[in-house]
């Protein structure tokens, strides 16, 4: 009993980080909202903020991928969590929306590259049993601040103004490098990839993108599997964009009753995460993938075909629940199939073709929301969504294909 508990002594420590990072992060992004449109009273101003930020994601995949694997990943996140807490330090000092948008802009930048640092750093912390369930408790916490981060943001505007929330996220992230700096230096001893060749930044990035390349042909079947859930996310994401219209609009909620919904998205979420980390090692990783995404697409269905309140919440519910069940899988299966040595370039390169049909996605969705109906685009989305999802459980659950779901990749097999 002593030693299981001692074996959770780390990754406990980075679950903390995680959750006042996640935490913080709502509060940050529910308040920069509402900071700029007291600014500028418009809805375009606080739809560009959401540009910003894609364009910015786009922008790091490019590239960052090849300056994480250069780097000590422990000393990387601490740094990338106090540039972040510095310019939000920052932002409020600026009444200049141009400015705003530079600034988040920057933290966009350092916030894209703390995501595949801290899932390369993870990867090579948490042994291979532990990662099912590792995942399952960080859904659960991400769940959590789903929930409590826009209730903290509420409070602090009732009691204080928008910037006490910005400044309260850079405290946020200060304890969040802090509590990583607690963390072991597992690379300490490890060689990472030559930082002094000689060649240009473009040799350099052109090299990475071929390895990806070899990667993904070695791995086809690694490959088509994060291809499949990424479609999952990417009409999920363009759906979710025409969400607000839909319930509105189409459903003629009042903006309380829609206010109900979300929030009984966010409880579906959180009984989904404890439901998860209860049972998660009991259910094969293929099944936790494949029927967490079929589940939520059929969320997305119920949710998109609804005419009354009632049944547009069972859909959220629904989609909500296995939404926690789905990313488990996937996370548990990206650790074991990515090399930790390149985890960094492929997932920011993936990454970046990701972002990339987000905002392709969804300007035609809400191009096409213009031309015909918004039902038709979100019913549609959903469909096709379902039919990716189908594609994804029958290949997961493929015998053939099991040794994916209990092995660990090595680095030779890049």
């Amino acid at each position: 009993m002593r030693k299981a508990l001692e074996s959770w002594r780390y990754p406990a420590i980075l679950l903390c980080s995680i959750g006042v990072s996640s935490v913080g992060e709502w509060i940050y992004f529910i308040a920069l909202n509402f900071i700029v449109l007291n600014l500028t009273e418009s809805a375009l101003a606080v739809s560009g903020l959401y540009i910003v930020r894609a364009i910015s994601s786009l922008f790091t995949n490019f590239w960052s991928g090849s300056l994480i694997d250069r780097f000590n990943k422990k000393k990387l996140m601490i740094f990338l969590n106090l540039v972040q807490s510095i310019l939000i330090v920052i932002l409020p000092c600026f009444s200049s929306l141009l400015w705003m948008y530079v600034l988040v802009f920057l933290i966009t930048v350092a916030s894209s590259m703390y995501q595949p640092t801290s899932m390369t750093y993870i990867t090579k912390l948490i042994p291979v049993e532990q990662r099912k369930r590792f995942n399952a408790l960080r859904s659960l916490l991400d769940s959590g601040a789903f929930l409590t981060g826009p209730a903290i943001a509420g409070f602090l505007f009732t009691v204080g103004t928008p910037y006490m929330a910005i400044y309260l996220n850079a405290i946020a992230l200060f304890l969040s490098a802090c509590i990583t700096f607690k963390m072991p230096n597992i690379e300490a001893l490890e060689k990472f990839i030559n930082r002094t060749e000689k060649a240009s930044l473009f040799r350099v990035l052109l090299l990475d993108w071929q390895m990806v390349i070899r990667f993904s042909l070695k791995n086809s079947y690694v490959m088509v599997v994060y291809l499949l859930f990424s479609a999952i996310i990417i009409l999920m994401t363009a759906t979710d964009s025409l969400e607000a219209a839909f319930a509105t609009q189409i459903l003629a909620l009042s903006e309380g009753e829609y206010g109900i919904l979300v929030s009984i998205a966010g409880v579906g979420v959180l009984f989904g995460s404890l439901t998860n980390s209860v049972i998660v090692e009991k259910i094969p990783t293929s099944w936790l993938i494949g029927m967490g995404s079929l589940v939520t697409a059929l969320g997305y269905l119920i949710f998109t075909s609804s005419f009354s309140f009632l049944i547009a919440a069972i859909g959220c519910f629904v989609l909500s629940f296995a939404t926690a069940f789905a990313n488990t899988g996937f996370y548990t299966f990206y650790q074991n199939n990515i090399p930790s040595e390149s985890m960094g370039r492929i997932g920011s390169i993936y990454g970046f073709f990701e972002a990339l049909f987000i905002i392709i996605f969804t300007t035609i969705f809400g191009i096409f929301a213009e031309w015909i109906t918004i039902r038709s685009v979100v019913i549609s989305a959903s469909f096709m969504m379902a039919f990716v999802a189908v594609i994804l459980l029958w290949l997961n659950i493929k015998p053939s294909k099991s040794h994916y779901y209990k092995r660990l990749i090595s680095s030779k097999q890049q």
